[in-house]
């Protein structure tokens, strides 16, 4: 198994693994991730969010958006999304208010580009960063700097954030479906 940065590690290296831009291809139905759960349930029961103190994750992206750092992600949805990509929908605001541009591609999409559905983060267009999973939880981000694997990510940037819409033309009230 690769060396690969995880949870809190991630947070961290985008304090200064990165100079100028980092775009993210986040390709899966649901993420498993432990801390969103009770989040994501209160959604799927129809209830409100509870207000909380400020994420690291949005705190950072603030702050790198106060340096001039460009952190932009596509997303890629299904028609009709998924119980978990509905909650993204409606937290979304919040990403792209810390200084996120967050952007959607349906899924049929992107399969009709025949881009590769591998979540990775691309830092700089020099550096990437694949995720490796186990079933929808992320074990963590194994970094490379190997030109094909590289190249190929820009290659999916370029395509996918070509055809993919800002958040802001899908949001709106997102109700649960109980």
């Amino acid at each position: 198994m690769p060396n690969l940065i995880s949870g809190p590690g991630i947070t961290e290296f985008f304090r200064d693994g990165f100079q100028h831009t980092a775009w993210r291809w986040e390709t899966r139905r649901a993420y498993g991730v432990a801390h969103e759960t009770e989040d994501l349930q209160r959604f799927l029961r129809g209830e409100p969010p509870v207000p909380g103190p400020a994420r690291p994750w949005l705190l950072t992206m603030a702050s790198l958006e106060e340096e001039g750092k460009r952190v932009e992600r596509v997303r890629v949805i299904d028609e009709p999304p998924t119980d978990y990509q509905r909650w993204l929908l409606e937290d979304v605001a919040d990403s792209v208010a810390a200084g996120e541009d967050i952007r959607y591609l349906p899924r049929a999409e992107a399969e009709r580009l025949e881009v590769p559905m591998r979540d990775f983060w691309l830092f700089d267009s020099r550096m990437i960063g694949l995720f490796h999973f186990d079933g929808d939880r992320s074990l963590g981000m194994e970094l490379t700097d190997d030109p094909a694997a590289v190249l190929q990510g820009c290659q999916i940037r370029d395509a996918a954030w070509h055809y993919a819409c800002p958040a802001h033309e899908l949001t709106g009230p997102v109700r649960s479906s109980m």
